[in-house]
């Protein structure tokens, strides 16, 4: 009985650490440039080495469907949190509402969203520059 009573806080620790360690979107910034968008989005994440790192960042329409991604080759260990940017996003005509999702090594894409309303000048999280 105790064993079990061991295993299962060991268990919920583990799932606490888990989510500490998902990749945080900080902010994002979409600019309209003659008809694409370019975006420069800042993370932050506990990356520790090649195995554990935030690799990616995406936006999204709100059917989930990828408009762009950016790519990140390597870990920021000692860079945090860190802006990387995506330019020539083409966001079909008549959205007005994407989304910012990130991605790392471990835990995929994360659960946290930054919605983003590019009707609006500002919000949680974002600002939109036209």
């Amino acid at each position: 009985m105790r064993s079990a009573g061991l295993l299962t806080l060991m268990w919920v620790m583990s799932c606490s650490t888990a989510q500490a360690n998902e990749v945080e979107i900080v902010a994002t910034v979409f600019h309209k440039d003659a008809g694409s968008w370019s975006v420069d989005t800042t993370l932050r994440h506990d990356d520790a080495g090649w195995d554990h790192y935030a690799d990616a960042w995406r936006v999204v329409d709100a059917q989930g469907k990828e408009l762009g991604r950016r790519t990140l080759v390597h870990p920021h260990e000692t860079e945090q949190p860190f802006t990387r940017s995506l330019s020539s996003l083409e966001i079909p005509s008549g959205t007005t509402t994407v989304f910012v999702e990130a991605h790392d090594k471990v835990h995929g894409w994360s659960k946290q969203k930054v919605k983003v309303d590019l009707t609006q000048a500002s919000g949680d999280r974002f600002k939109v520059e036209q």
